[in-house]
């Protein structure tokens, strides 16, 4: 009897032995991250960002405000889509999850330009106005996307 139980012992550690070598480990997966790359991409398009959003909030009100319906469309084909094309830029070097929320924003942005240039077409105040607000808070929006050590970054440069 002490023989069978050695012999199944040996039997039950090599199966052992043996599973546990077939199994994979679970590593849990570090949450993705920036790359220094990525970082230096960001910080490169953000500080212009920043700049036309500010001009947006300062030159195209004024332009509406004024209801200078010519300045107001060549701000839109002008800065506006310079902000559009950064914005794309910094879209590539997000994290994954990030850009699908990212292109959105950027598209909706788009949508409020073109509807801002509409208002001006039609000479529409309140249209405008609106549709300039709405653009303003995808701007912000965006802006939240970004990695906060580049929008720290920018910050203390300033």
């Amino acid at each position: 009897m002490a023989r069978y139980r050695s012999i199944l012992s040996l039997i039950l550690v090599i199966v052992t032995t043996f599973l546990v070598s077939c199994s994979s480990p679970s590593v849990a997966k570090a949450p993705p991250t920036y790359t220094a790359a990525q970082v230096e991409q960001i910080q490169q398009y953000v500080p212009d960002i920043v700049a036309l959003r500010d001009r947006l909030d300062n030159e195209l009100i004024t332009l509406i405000k004024r209801r200078d319906w010519i300045d107001v469309s060549n701000f839109i084909h002008g800065p506006g889509g310079e902000m559009r094309l950064k914005m794309t830029y910094v879209t590539r070097n997000l994290l994954p999850q990030d850009q699908s929320q990212a292109r959105e924003v950027t598209r909706s942005l788009f949508d409020n330009l073109v509807k801002i240039e509409q208002a001006a077409e039609a000479a529409d105040y309140q249209k405008a106005t609106l549709n300039y607000r709405e653009a303003l808070a995808d701007i912000d929006g965006f802006l939240q996307l970004i990695p906060k050590q580049t929008v720290l970054q920018q910050e203390s440069e300033a």
